[in-house]
C-alpha cells in the first residue's frame, strides 16, 4: 500500500497543506516540534512525496536528467552513470538517462513535463538547447563545464604509445556515423598533434562502418608497418579479425589500439586505454552538485588521464 500525504498528516497530528509546506522545504513558518514530527512520521511511513506534487509546489522536481549521445553505451560509461545515481541518491535526487537528438522540441516537452532541477549531457548543448533551459531555469552541465581535454587526450596517449613501439606512419579509425562517434573528433586532433610534434606524415583518417566489407577496405588501404589508433575497442576489434582475414600480420604489419578497456580487449589481447571511471564520474559530478547548490567549491581535481593497457596488438 502507498503511503498518502494524508496519511502522514494524520499521524503528525497536522493538516496536508503542513505537510506539504514542511516536505518541501519551506517549514521555516512551523515549530521546531511540528517539523519534527512531520519528518519523524514521513521517515517512519517511508512515505516518498510525489515528482508532479513536488514540481508543482517547488517548480521543479528531484530530477535530474542525463542526456545520453546515440553511441555505444561502454562499460566505462555504464559505471559513471552509475557511480552519479548512487550520488545524487545521497541528496535525495533522481537521475534519469534519456537519448539525446537534434531536434529542441522533444527536449522542451521533457523540461516542461518533467521540470528537472538540471540537465546533465554527455555531449555540448547547442544555442538552443542553452536557451530553453535557461528560459525554464534549468541548470545545465554539459562538458564545457568540466572537460579539461580529455578526449585530445585520449588520441595522444594513443600516438605516443604507438611511436614509442616504433611506427611512423599513423593511422586514426572512426566509426563512420557521428550518433556512435560524439568524440571521434577530438580524439583524432590528439593524434595529429603528436604526429606533428614528432616530425611524422598527417594521420591517415579513416570512418568505416562497423561492418564486415568496410573494415576489410580499411585493413587494405593501410600501409605495412601502420600503427592504427582506433575511436574504440569495437572498431578495433574489427580490424584485428579483418586483418586475420587479409593474412596481415599484428603488430608487424598493423598495430592496433583501442579505447575503453573493455573485458573484450583483454579476452582477444588488444592494446587499448583504461580509464579511472571514479575520477571520470567525480568530475562530471563536481560541476553537477555545485550547479545544484549542493557543495562548495573545493581544491581542484587532477584531470582524468588515460592509461596504455598494452596488449599483443602493439
Amino acid at each position: 500500500m502507498v503511503t498518502k500525504s494524508e496519511d502522514v498528516a494524520r499521524a503528525a497530528g497536522v493538516s496536508r497543506a503542513t505537510v506539504s509546506q514542511i516536505l518541501n522545504g519551506h517549514g521555516r513558518r512551523f515549530s521546531k516540534a511540528t517539523r519534527e514530527r512531520v519528518l519523524q512520521a514521513a521517515e517512519e511511513l517511508a512515505y516518498r512525496p510525489s515528482v508532479a506534487g513536488r514540481a508543482l509546489a517547488t517548480g521543479t522536481s528531484d530530477i535530474v536528467v542525463a542526456l545520453l549521445p546515440y553511441t555505444t553505451l561502454s562499460m566505462n560509461l555504464q559505471q559513471v552513470l552509475e557511480r552519479t545515481t548512487e550520488e545524487l541518491a545521497k541528496h535525495g535526487i533522481t537521475l534519469v538517462l534519456r537519448l539525446s537528438t537534434r531536434a529542441v522540441a522533444p527536449l522542451e516537452r521533457l523540461v516542461t513535463t518533467l521540470r528537472p532541477r538540471a540537465m546533465l549531457s554527455l555531449t555540448p548543448f547547442g544555442d538552443d538547447e542553452r536557451a530553453l533551459l535557461e528560459r525554464h531555469s534549468t541548470a545545465v552541465v554539459s562538458p564545457a563545464d568540466y572537460d579539461d581535454g580529455f578526449d585530445q587526450r585520449v588520441g595522444r596517449a594513443q600516438a605516443e604509445h604507438l611511436i614509442e613501439r616504433g611506427f611512423r606512419r599513423l593511422a586514426f579509425v572512426h566509426i563512420d556515423d557521428e550518433r556512435y562517434d560524439p568524440f571521434g573528433h577530438l580524439r583524432e586532433v590528439g593524434v595529429r598533434e603528436v604526429c606533428q610534434e614528432n616530425g611524422l606524415p598527417e594521420p591517415v583518417v579513416l570512418k568505416p562502418r562497423l561492418a564486415h566489407a568496410d573494415v576489410l577496405d580499411v585493413v587494405d588501404a593501410l600501409e605495412p608497418g601502420t600503427g592504427a589508433a582506433c575511436y574504440n575497442d569495437d572498431i578495433a576489434v574489427a580490424l584485428m579479425h579483418a586483418a586475420a582475414e587479409r593474412r596481415r600480420e599484428v603488430p608487424d604489419a598493423i598495430a592496433i589500439i583501442g579505447m575503453d578497456g573493455t573485458q573484450l580487449s583483454e579476452a582477444v589481447g588488444l592494446t587499448t586505454l583504461s580509464v579511472d571511471v571514479d575520477a571520470a564520474a567525480r568530475a562530471s559530478l563536481d560541476s553537477l552538485l555545485a550547479g545544484l547548490g549542493l557543495s562548495t567549491e573545493g581544491p581542484a581535481r587532477p584531470p582524468v588521464e588515460p592509461h596504455v593497457v598494452a596488449r599483443r596488438t602493439t
